[in-house]
């Protein structure tokens, strides 16, 4: 792998090892809700607009390459680039190892829609130091109403948007590839998980799973056993 060639962090191989474990369990649909790859940073571009390194597509590539060949993959991503591409990289991969997939759709419920002024939040952001300590003032509702959706109705939101992609399709196996940003996955197990961010950060595709079993909405991430978020998701039929 790139990665490893490069002795740089395996970005991908936990989340792919979370997938492997959760299909092993006869689960035969999931969702994976998962960080992009690794990106550039120049501050003279809007942040959304920076672009993946040569580095992440390799990163995406790879993760595709190690997808269950047996499971069907759907792509879904928040609209910037960076996103998309992973998304799309990683499918056609895993469509060239003899696996099948779909064209990626661009969702808004994977990107910053939460964000009500993105002048506020980026602010709020700074004046706090960092993403962790941000996500952490946002879950605990200390941040204003007016720059960003409280955290918990943005986490259900998402969960919500999984969901119902989960259930339809029909009964064959499965994978929505869901790809979205550090801020919306650290948020999203800081809620339903209880993860706080200082203690788990996200790096480059790290991803949580869900899925259903027993009657239950399960979400697992990779620092914790499969929780029922069913609360979460309940305005789904």
């Amino acid at each position: 792998m790139v990665a490893s060639m490069n002795s740089e962090p395996a970005y991908g191989a936990a989340t792919l090892g979370l997938i492997d474990d959760v299909f092993a369990r006869g689960v035969s649909r999931a969702a994976v809700l998962m960080r992009h790859s690794a990106r550039e940073f120049d501050p003279a571009k809007h942040d959304l607009v920076n672009p993946l390194t040569d580095a992440g597509r390799a990163y995406s590539k790879n993760l595709g390459e190690g997808l269950p060949k047996q499971v069907h993959v759907r792509g879904y991503a928040s609209p910037p680039e960076r996103c998309m591409e992973t998304a799309a990289l990683a499918i056609d991969a895993h469509q060239q190892g003899g696996g099948t997939g779909t064209a990626v759709r661009p969702v808004e419920s994977l990107g910053v829609f939460y964000a009500l002024d993105q002048i506020k939040m980026w602010k709020g952001l700074q004046n706090a130091g960092g993403l962790d300590a941000y996500v952490r003032q946002w879950t605990e509702g200390r941040v204003p109403v007016d720059a960003m959706l409280p955290a918990q109705l943005a986490a259900e939101c998402i969960a919500t948007t999984l969901l119902h992609r989960l259930r339809t399709g029909g009964n064959s196996a499965h994978l929505d590839l869901c790809v979205t940003h550090d801020l919306s996955l650290m948020m999203f197990k800081c809620e339903l998980l209880g993860e706080a961010p200082e203690e788990h950060p996200v790096a480059f595709l790290d991803g949580v799973v869900l899925f259903e079993a027993d009657g239950e909405v399960w979400l697992q991430s990779l620092h914790s056993e499969a929780r029922p978020v069913t609360h979460a998701v309940r305005a789904v039929s």
